[in-house]
């Protein structure tokens, strides 16, 4: 490996020949962020009490407030049923593709009969 084949990366010729040759750029802290003594200054953590409390004003008091459960029951009682009504127009939808799709290929494949004869059954006697 003496004969120049242990090259770095950084060190392959460009396309006129020369080799490149990497930069390191030092960093340099702004003069601005400086502290007085010439160091970077410490992060102080916020107080907490100095800070607002955003949830404050949704919060409940669950001592003053009784549980209303016949009002959460029937709510929830709605959710499952909005829940169970678009499941089922969903699968009513994909049924329905489906069978557009179905049909639409048969009459791409240029077939003749695609449409679905419906045979009432026989009365009984």
């Amino acid at each position: 490996m003496q004969d120049g084949s242990s090259r770095l990366a950084q060190d392959k010729p460009e396309g006129d020949g020369t080799p490149h040759v990497a930069q390191i750029l030092q960093f340099r802290p702004r003069p601005h962020a400086m502290g007085p003594n010439g160091s970077a200054p410490a992060i102080q953590a916020p107080d907490d009490d100095a800070l607002p409390d955003d949830l404050a004003a949704y919060e409940q008091d669950r001592d003053d407030a009784p549980v209303n459960y016949a009002q959460r029951m029937l709510m929830n009682v709605i959710a499952i049923a909005v829940v169970c009504l678009l499941i089922g127009v969903g699968v009513w939808l994909a049924d329905t593709i489906a069978d557009m799709e179905r049909d639409q290929d048969c009459v791409l494949q240029g077939r003749q009969n695609c449409a679905a004869i419906e045979v009432p059954a026989p009365l009984p006697k």
